[in-house]
């Protein structure tokens, strides 16, 4: 028995421990030709310099976050902050259970809650502006948006059903800025994801989740109508501040680089 109270204490102090530093990787910026131009009009987005987490934020580090703030578990969020469904794959309000594996990335998360994650880290969420000028990248190129065969691998992990079992984050290779999983994994929260409503159709009834599988892709340069990309604006601006879904998930950003490796 008194082993039991040991292994108890042990997983509390794991889970409330201050958790080691992620890892933020550097994105230079730059020019991007986008599919939704700032302002609507059709210039260019500029996209300063900023740092990406090189993974989604997974379930165990959710789950440390939570244990710290309290005000995030499932059994505390406020309903104005999160839907019913919040975390409902956990198996309890400190406990992640076999639905939930420690290295998967945290899904069923508000986008009240991602923010308030990466506020922890003292980071935000990505704009659109920055997950796009991210995700045009392959593993050799800063933009691969042109090149049919990147397009056609995107677009092949739309294969694959919804409903199968999320993979551990870090699976994929990382592109040219050592950045994983910004594709064929989950979708992400951004920061503005309310300004593409004007883009989308902003849904207010149905599950999101049929919308399908993965963090969809940004388009090419020339090929506006580029199913991935609009799957993705149909995704996120089809959703409200506090809903959640099984594949849905987020990473965090910072401004500017950071000191050099």
């Amino acid at each position: 028995m008194r082993g039991l109270h040991v292994a108890a204490a042990a997983a509390l102090l794991l889970a409330t421990a201050a958790p080691p530093a992620a890892d933020y990787r550097p994105v230079a910026g730059g020019t991007l030709v986008s599919v939704l131009p700032p302002d609507g009009k059709s210039a260019a987005a500029q996209v300063a310099p900023f740092r990406l987490r090189a993974t989604p934020v997974t379930n165990a580090e959710f789950l440390a976050f939570a244990s710290r703030h309290a005000q995030w578990r499932k059994d505390s969020v406020v309903p104005l902050f999160a839907d019913r469904e919040y975390l409902s794959h956990w198996a309890g309000p400190a406990t992640l259970g076999p639905a939930a594996g420690t290295d998967q990335p945290a899904t069923r998360v508000s986008w009240f809650a991602a923010r308030a994650y990466c506020e922890s880290e003292d980071a935000r969420l990505p704009t659109w502006h920055e997950w796009e000028f991210a995700a045009a990248a392959d593993e050799t190129r800063t933009d691969a948006r042109g090149d049919p065969r990147w397009r056609e691998r995107i677009l092949g992990w739309y294969a694959v059903p919804s409903g199968s079992a999320i993979a551990d984050v870090g699976g994929t290779a990382p592109n040219v800025w050592g950045v994983h999983d910004l594709h064929g994994l989950i979708w992400e929260w951004i920061d503005d994801h309310g300004a593409l409503m004007v883009a989308g159709d902003n849904r207010e009834q149905g599950d999101p989740d049929l919308f399908a599988f993965c963090g969809a892709g940004a388009a090419s340069l020339k090929d506006r109508e580029n199913y991935a990309v609009l799957m993705r604006i149909a995704m996120l601006s089809s959703l409200r501040a506090a809903d959640t879904t099984r594949r849905l998930g987020f990473r965090c950003a910072k401004d500017g680089l950071g000191e050099t490796r």
